[in-house]
């Protein structure tokens, strides 16, 4: 699975209905990407603490698998943001979960259920 921005920070926040899910597919040693761009939307976060960046850094590196943001993946996303009119982030999420041929779990259904090609899952 590859996972949007949106459910990182509810998680991050506690909610059960992310939290469990999310800690029963790590627990059965299911395999989670998140798109550099992902990583870069959530580190860029002004209110945390210089301790709270540190745990959230060594959360996705335990926990996620960081695919960059490459030639490839951007030529990719520049056809999604062409076709689909989403924004860059967007489209270049969108492009993660399509190169590694895994849905993209997001509460963000509105831009990217506009990517026919694309799985979305709705937490």
């Amino acid at each position: 699975m590859n996972l949007d921005t949106n459910i990182l920070i509810a998680y991050l926040a506690g909610e059960s209905g992310i939290v469990e899910p999310l800690n029963e597919w790590i627990e059965k040693g299911g395999v989670l990407y998140i798109s550099t761009i992902v990583e870069t939307e959530l580190l860029s976060f002004s209110g945390w603490t210089t301790k709270e960046e540190t745990e959230v850094k060594k959360f996705l590196e335990e926990n996620f698998i960081s695919i960059p943001y490459d030639r490839n993946i951007a030529r990719m996303a520049a056809k999604l943001r062409k076709d689909s009119k989403i924004k860059l982030p967007d489209a270049a999420i969108a492009a993660t979960a399509l190169f590694t041929n895994t849905p993209l779990v997001t509460r963000n259904e509105r831009d990217f259920n506009k990517i026919k090609e694309l799985q979305v899952l709705t937490a």
